[in-house]
């Protein structure tokens, strides 16, 4: 096993859902999520399996505005030091109540996107199906490194 740090780069991309006073963003680099021109760092712990490999669970914060018109959101990522054939589970929660959950597959470069619906558009009326602040956890099964252990 090498000594790299092991990590992940989260996005919680809902560019998708941006109007032109509010939107979510983030940076791909700090890991930063700007949410109405507020920095938010999302949280990230590991919780060991087999000394081997471990579940890495990242918290962050998504949020939908008031005046979205666009229909879809996404939730991206490259995982680091990824364990090839483990999905990656994401829960979407709204004040403490399951919202959304999902699982989608990892590429062998570690990348996964997940597409969700945050608004339906039928016979023109427009339903909301998220709004507002939500808090996302995503589980991703890595190759653990002692230094980010919990």
């Amino acid at each position: 096993m090498n000594n790299k740090k092991v990590g992940t780069i989260i996005f919680l991309s809902v560019i998708v859902v941006f109007s032109s006073s509010s939107f979510v963003f983030a940076h791909p680099h700090s890991g930063q999520i700007l949410i109405n021109e507020h920095t938010h760092q999302p949280q990230t712990e590991y919780f060991p399996i087999d000394g081997i490999i471990g579940i890495e669970k990242t918290s962050l914060i998504f949020h939908t505005p008031e005046e979205n018109s666009l229909p879809w959101a996404f939730v991206e990522g490259k995982i680091a030091n990824h364990v090839s054939g483990y999905p990656v589970i994401i829960q979407i929660f709204k004040n403490n109540e399951p919202a959304h959950f999902a699982q989608t597959d990892v590429t062998e470069d570690g990348s996964y996107e997940y597409k969700f619906r945050v608004l339906n558009i039928e016979n023109d009326t427009t339903t909301k199906l998220f709004d507002g602040d939500y808090n996302v956890t995503i589980f991703k099964v890595v190759y653990l490194n002692l230094d980010n252990l919990v």
